[in-house]
């Protein structure tokens, strides 16, 4: 699994929109706060800003979907637990901003979800 981010990075290299940024973004999303992640054991402002942001919403995303392995955590759950993760898995200011957004974020799942 934490080979996911490399191989991703490597497959998507002949894109050319994203090239640069964007290959960071995939490679270093499941980089942590904390320097606990992978691939590269990034640590807090190491690690590319987008990729930054990028972690929270994989999160909130893994979370709130259902896994053959696993059912959904309610919405409240993964928010909690993404505030939980605040300085340790997420770059804090991230989760702050979110906390600002997720109830739009949570309107837009709805909406999503409805269609």
């Amino acid at each position: 699994m934490q080979t996911h981010t490399v191989l991703g990075e490597a497959m998507l290299s002949g894109v050319a929109f994203l090239q640069g940024e964007g290959l960071r973004i995939v490679r270093s999303h499941h980089e942590r706060w904390d320097g606990h992640g992978y691939p590269d054991e990034l640590s807090g402002g190491d690690i590319p800003l987008g990729a930054r942001i990028f972690a929270v919403a994989d999160a909130l995303d893994a979370m709130t979907s259902n896994r053959p392995y696993r059912r959904a955590m309610s919405w409240s759950a993964a928010r909690a637990e993404i505030v939980g993760e605040s300085g340790r898995q997420f770059d804090p200011d991230i989760v702050n901003v979110f906390g600002h957004i997720e109830p739009d974020l949570r309107e837009i799942r709805r909406e999503l979800a409805a269609a």
